[in-house]
């Protein structure tokens, strides 16, 4: 019987062995492929193959340019266009803007009626040698922010972006006026990123307020905003904001080419370009920071990194990122740094119960119940008297109505939602408990993990782990032990692959400067951090020049 049992714990041994050795290897070999398909994807769509498309010049003819704007914008009741005499010429105009999209007041007050007014100390041979277009915008019309245009193309995509148009009979281009009806909400806290301590204000959804909130929180005059826009069809404004003297030119260069193979008919959010931009789309891990802090965005530019704002929505992206910046939040350096440093281990540990508590509950219940103490095995054993299923099937229902619920309290209003969340729980749990559907000890198990979760400061990270924890606990109902075990064997394998913009995801928990380690589990004492993060190579590496 001993050379029975001996023969059979080898075997295990060596099958353990074998799996430890051969699934990492097999699962490196795919990854490898992956990774290479990845990159033949971004060789095809580079910015180098895309052909311009040759643009309408405006006509010195008014009726040519009109027939023109017409027949692409098609018959539309909402596109208006204004014909009236240019008083101090007397030559027909033609306004074109699209109703409902501009300030109809400024508009006629500073457009309209300059240039119908009489003409009373206008120089009108001047006016008959000079250019036209010229002598209205600098003698005319009091408006700051006008532009011109010689495309017909340009025109259009000014016209259905707001802004008013005016056309000259006898002038080969237009003039644009800056004149869009704005509609904004007032400045509020972050939904998503809340704080007991720090600024009260986050992003807007107009690009223009959200980088004059950047102005506001720095008077560096090397802090860069550059515009461009994206979107082939619908095109949005974005902008790349770093600090000149801070950021490694390599870094900003590969952030513009990433940009710039941006091909969609549309980009309505921040979202599309993080999953066209990130280095690997089949990670579950965000390579891409989002935040809607402009504190954050302010503290991650000051480091050498950069930041993507777009024109119509709040949340700003910021690259390259580590998986330890997922974990900390503005609020670490804003209280004391003990106290924080304690929190921000708690985020640690509740990230490795997120993910692999249940795995283990699974695990020691279904193969490895020697592992357990006496008592608590014995109490575990009567609390699953009657329950039909497996401990994984019953972690999986168990699962799958939490996620359920928090889906529908994120989905409904919110006074209906949380009390959504909160009763469905508590009615769920003890119907399944008296039903004899799943143990007491599961549910304990299932509250802990989903508490557990709610710790994550970044949601994209926290969808991330709520994936890996049920991959976790299908390896644990596989192998058990040997299941988990080679499940985070691979976690490491692919953290230590995976790079953001050429950042090693993981650092500083592998290489570069002690510094940077300063600010990794625990945060040091501010006075002790002089150097700004040495993986994103900065130019300027010291914070506090001597």
């Amino acid at each position: 019987m001993d050379s029975v049992l001996a023969f059979i714990l080898r075997q295990e041994v060596y099958f353990g062995t074998f799996m430890l050795i051969a699934i990492p290897v097999t699962l490196n070999i795919s990854f490898k492929k992956l990774i290479e398909l990845r990159k033949q994807a971004n060789n095809s769509r580079s910015p180098l193959t895309k052909k311009k498309a040759k643009t309408q010049d405006v006509s010195s003819l008014l009726e040519p340019n009109i027939a023109f704007i017409k027949s692409r914008l098609g018959i539309n009741t909402d596109i208006v266009f204004r014909n009236f005499n240019l008083a101090i010429l007397n030559r027909k105009c033609t306004l074109v803007y699209i109703d409902g999209f501009v300030d109809k007041l400024a508009m006629r007050q500073f457009v309209v009626d300059p240039l119908m007014s009489k003409p009373c100390n206008h120089d009108q041979q001047m006016i008959k040698t000079s250019d036209v277009i010229t002598y209205l915008i600098d003698n005319v019309i009091p408006i700051i922010d006008m532009n011109t245009a010689t495309s017909l193309d340009d025109s259009i995509y000014n016209i259905l972006s707001g802004c008013p148009v005016l056309f000259v009979d006898g002038e080969a281009k237009c003039i644009i006026f800056k004149l869009k009806k704005e509609e904004t909400r007032s400045i509020d806290e972050p939904v998503t990123e809340a704080l007991v301590r720090g600024p009260r204000m986050g992003f807007l959804e107009n690009l223009r307020d959200n980088t004059a909130l950047l102005r506001s929180l720095s008077g560096d005059p090397n802090l860069t905003i550059v515009e461009q826009e994206v979107g082939e069809r619908t095109k949005r404004k974005l902008a790349i904001v770093y600090i000149s003297d801070i950021v490694n030119p390599d870094l900003l260069e590969e952030v513009k080419e990433r940009i710039a193979t941006i091909q969609l008919d549309n980009v309505p959010e921040s979202g599309y370009i993080e999953q066209i931009i990130e280095d690997d789309y089949l990670s579950l891990f965000p390579q891409i920071q989002s935040t809607e802090r402009p504190d954050r965005v302010m503290g991650g530019i000051l480091e050498g990194r950069v930041a993507i704002l777009l024109d119509g929505t709040p949340f700003a992206l910021i690259v390259p990122v580590t998986f330890s910046m997922m974990l900390q939040t503005p609020e670490d350096y804003y209280e004391r740094w003990i106290s924080m440093s304690l929190i921000r281990l708690l985020r640690y540990a509740a990230i490795f119960i997120t993910v692999f508590l249940p795995s283990f509950y699974i695990a020691l219940v279904s193969f490895h119940q020697g592992l357990i103490p006496t008592d608590l095995a014995l109490a575990i054993a009567n609390s699953r008297v009657g329950v039909p299923f497996p401990s994984f099937i019953e972690a999986l229902i168990m699962e799958a109505a939490i996620e359920m619920l928090r889906e529908a309290g994120l989905r409904l209003p919110k006074p209906i939602g949380q009390t959504v969340g909160l009763v469905g729980a508590i009615i769920i749990g003890e119907a399944a408990v008296q039903a004899g559907l799943v143990s007491p000890i599961m549910i304990i198990v299932v509250a802990v993990t989903a508490i557990s979760s709610f710790v994550t400061p970044q949601y994209g990270l926290g969808i991330g782990l709520r994936v890996l924890r049920i991959l976790a606990m299908f390896c644990s109902a596989t192998l058990g032990l040997y299941g988990i075990t080679l499940f985070f064997l691979m976690l490491l394998i692919h953290g230590s692959k995976l790079k953001s913009f050429g950042v090693p995801y993981i650092t500083p928990g592998t290489i570069y400067s002690k510094d940077d380690l300063k600010d990794f589990v625990f945060r040091f004492p501010l006075f002790t951090m002089n150097t700004r993060p040495k993986e994103f190579y900065p130019k300027n590496n010291k914070r506090k020049p001597k």
